[in-house]
């Protein structure tokens, strides 16, 4: 089969020919009919926390169809469109049980999707409805992440709500916001590429004042913010929100920063703000984006503004890691 390969930390990926994969004992191989370019794979070939290094096939937002069966399996058949969902997990401890797959011993990241085929495990599929296209299964991923962390912020009716950093994850974060009953939902860039995509939606207002950041924010939201969700990774940012959020407000952690990053702990301590860190997302939340997508939620759609064939991974991989007009990118294998 094709894929796009790793080649090494700070190089471009290579589409090269590997081995098919095959299923073993309880394991299913998908045909990747969909999968997203994440800006975490973009740190995966730059960090070496990440782990991953030469051979690696990357891609843990992916949705297609069964193809082959290992020994064992059952609840699948060949021609099942599935999404995937990234977290590996035993699928039969008391945290598999209840969803928390995140917190399960046997847990781990899936990837591959950057391929012509994977190779996954039952539990990590999921049915499509017919309602739901094998794109829409590509995006259940980010989703998810968004609603696990609005849910993780506490957040009440008629909040007001500030989201740093217009990329898909920040603006899934506006969509469930606004669903959830926040009374007003800002977006904070340092571009306006995304603002019509933000108000579309559910932001109310989008703000990119470089040189009053923090005025600017508190005059769109009409005060402090009651929760920050900081949607972007960069040092700094935990400190601009501890100014941008209200005494007892919340700042919700989702963007990925591996480097050291410093505030200052006194502001934090003076407002009894609430810290919290978000990461990946449960079994309930992952099949709720999905049940929002097939009740005719359509803003999340808009996520995607382009879908490319395999061999244009590489050369469209190097160009994201530039701020572009870009949101979320999805690559479809098969062409």
């Amino acid at each position: 089969m094709r894929a796009a390969v790793m080649q090494g930390l700070h190089k471009p990926l290579s589409i090269e020919t590997v081995p098919d994969p095959e299923p073993g004992e309880g394991e299913v191989v998908v045909k990747v009919g969909r999968c997203g370019i994440c800006g975490s794979d973009l740190h995966m070939t730059e960090d070496p926390a990440y782990g991953q290094g030469a051979g690696s096939i990357l891609g843990h937002e992916f949705a297609g169809e069964i193809v082959e069966l290992g020994k064992g399996v059952e609840g699948l058949a060949k021609g099942d469109l599935v999404a995937v969902s990234p977290l590996k997990s035993c699928g039969r401890c008391p945290a598999c049980l209840a969803g928390n797959v995140s917190w399960c011993d046997g847990f781990g990241l899936q990837g591959g999707g950057y391929a012509e085929f994977a190779l996954t495990k039952p539990n990590q599929c999921v049915k499509l409805p017919k309602s739901a296209s094998l794109a829409d299964g590509a995006i259940i991923e980010p989703l998810a992440v968004a609603l696990h962390g609005v849910a993780m912020a506490g957040m009440h009716i008629g909040d007001k709500v500030l989201i740093l950093g217009a990329g898909p994850i920040g603006l899934a974060a506006a969509f469930w916001a606004r669903r959830m009953g926040a009374g007003r939902v800002v977006v904070q860039d340092v571009a306006t590429w995304q603002q019509d995509r933000a108000l579309a939606m559910g932001a109310h207002d989008f703000v990119a004042d470089r040189t009053d950041p923090i005025g600017a924010a508190e005059r769109a939201l009409g005060g402090k913010a009651d929760v920050v969700f900081e949607c972007v990774g960069v040092p700094g940012l935990i400190a601009q929100a501890v100014e941008q959020v209200r005494a007892r407000g919340t700042i919700v952690l989702l963007g990925l920063c591996t480097v050291p990053d410093t505030f200052n702990s006194f502001a934090m301590l003076s407002k009894e703000v609430r810290l919290v860190t978000s990461a990946f997302f449960t079994a309930h939340e992952y099949h709720a984006a999905l049940d929002a997508l097939d009740r005719g939620a359509a803003e999340p759609r808009l996520l995607v503004t382009e879908t490319i064939p395999l061999a244009s991974t590489p050369t469209v991989f190097e160009a994201l890691r530039r701020r572009t007009q870009q949101c979320k990118v999805l690559i479809a294998p098969g062409t």
